[in-house]
């Protein structure tokens, strides 16, 4: 973006920020503070934040680069762009998180796109994490670079679960099954668990990561009203080598956008770094481990840095429709119906030097980063740390309304069963039973008007 351009989209901040002082609601469109953007294209999720200045557009711009490029085999002419694989699931991270939100489970020939499966067998892993299958490790990888097999086919289906409103209206959820057929390296352990997970978008992380860890953790609580609860999960911090508070992922499994984002690259395009300095190759797995290396890592550290301040420092999309009276009523709605509960509105960001402009922000992420049992409906069976099967995180809600217009699709929930948000309400359950009951019980006014709510965000 340009020194002219972004100095245009702060001028627009502080304009929309006074009108909003006279306003004769609470509707804030700052989404992410000043870090806001007011954009509602299709490159809504891909800016740089408004408040990002001076020399660090260059690392956001290396981030960006390295964000979207494809990585080829080694040895390659171009040194800093190989590595891939052995076996691989994408070959750039915008392969799953495309214009940085989220790519759809699968295309129209039932390939997997911006879907992956996890792979756990029962047991603990290292430092109580899951413990990964002993052929396959755990993820499912279905590509290899050449003369290396994939490891597997998978397989996603849908049928059908008809259900109606209190008014009666109907309405029908999509039931997943997945399988694995094609096994390249032998038969997995019979116990083997798998739970497909569709990549998020991954802006306004360097805001959830600026929240004070005690304002997080004061939060958790046994369940209380309409049963809702809140727990934590504690995780395996590798660069500190302790255990600290997990933030990302669908079940809350990563406790920085480094790791989180250095656990991608091994995993989904197998680009080692200093994280994870090791290939994802079994040791059953003898092709894969025989295959010619990039660097030593593929990824080194000042990049993986630029990559994460790019992650860091893509910024929130404003909310949209601050004015419309149904959203607003959707807003109030939000509240009594109990969504608020877990998908906390609003905090103030704490001291966060690495990224300044996270800093002292008043953002409105609507999430509260724990943990939530959400019923056997939307289990993996699958637990992750501390997190049970049932478990997952509360997930943001900020730019959700512009999904569609940026990916093309509405497909949400961790494994994007949902058809769009009202779908994603009704597969809800356990602690979130209640607030989906008043939900799918209210009138058709109230229901379009809380999906107007959530559409403006």
């Amino acid at each position: 973006m340009s020194y002219l351009r972004r100095h245009l989209f702060l001028a627009v901040v502080a304009i929309s920020a006074t009108a909003c002082e006279g306003a004769p609601h609470d509707a804030d469109p700052l989404s992410g503070g000043t870090t806001t953007v007011f954009d509602a294209t299709q490159g809504a999720y891909a800016n740089a934040a408004a408040n990002l200045i001076g020399d660090r557009f260059s690392d956001f711009n290396l981030g960006h680069s390295l964000f979207n490029r494809n990585w080829v085999t080694a040895p390659a002419t171009t040194a800093d762009i190989d590595g891939l694989g052995p076996v691989f699931n994408q070959r750039s991270c915008s392969g799953c998180h495309s214009r940085d939100g989220r790519s759809p489970p699968m295309d129209a020939d039932g390939e997997l796109v911006g879907m992956l499966l996890r792979l756990s067998i029962p047991g603990e892993g290292p430092h109580g994490g899951p413990l990964g299958d002993a052929i396959y490790g755990g993820q499912l990888h279905p590509y290899g670079i050449l003369t290396i097999p994939g490891e597997g086919v998978p397989h996603v289906t849908y049928t059908e679960s008809a259900g109606t409103y209190g008014d009666g209206t109907s309405y029908s959820l999509q039931v997943p099954r997945v399988r694995i057929d094609g096994w390249a390296y032998g038969d997995p352990s019979p116990a083997l668990m798998i739970s497909p997970r569709v990549g998020n978008a991954v802006f306004g992380l360097g805001l959830l990561e600026a929240i004070p860890e005690s304002v997080i953790l004061s939060r958790v609580r046994p369940a209380g009203v309409d049963g809702v609860a809140g727990r934590a999960n504690h995780v395996w911090d590798l660069a500190a080598g302790a255990v600290a508070l997990g933030r990302f992922g669908w079940k809350a499994s990563q406790p920085s956008v480094r790791q989180q984002a250095a656990g991608a690259m091994v995993g989904d395009m197998g680009i080692t770094t200093s994280l994870f300095p090791d290939e994802t190759c079994t040791p059953t797995m003898t092709a894969c481990l025989q295959a010619p290396r990039g660097g030593q890592p593929d990824l080194d550290d000042v990049r993986l840095a630029s990559l994460v301040i790019y992650m860091q420092t893509l910024a929130v999309p404003a909310r949209r429709d601050v004015g419309s009276s149904s959203a607003l009523r959707g807003e109030r709605l939000f509240e009594t119906m109990g969504c608020a509960s877990c998908h906390v509105p609003s905090y103030e960001t704490g001291a966060f030097p690495s990224v300044p402009e996270a800093e002292h922000q008043t953002i409105h992420p609507y999430t509260d980063l724990l943990l939530h049992e959400l019923g056997d409906d939307l289990t993996d069976g699958r637990p992750d740390f501390e997190a049970g099967p049932n478990d997952w995180r509360t997930p943001p809600l900020w730019g959700i309304g512009l999904l569609m217009q940026v990916n093309g699709h509405q497909n949400l929930l961790h494994d994007g069963r949902a058809r769009g948000l009202a779908e994603a309400i009704l597969w809800h359950g356990g602690e979130a039973l209640v607030a989906r009951e008043r939900f799918r019980t209210a009138d058709s006014s109230e229901r379009q008007a809380l999906l107007d709510f959530l559409n403006s965000l």
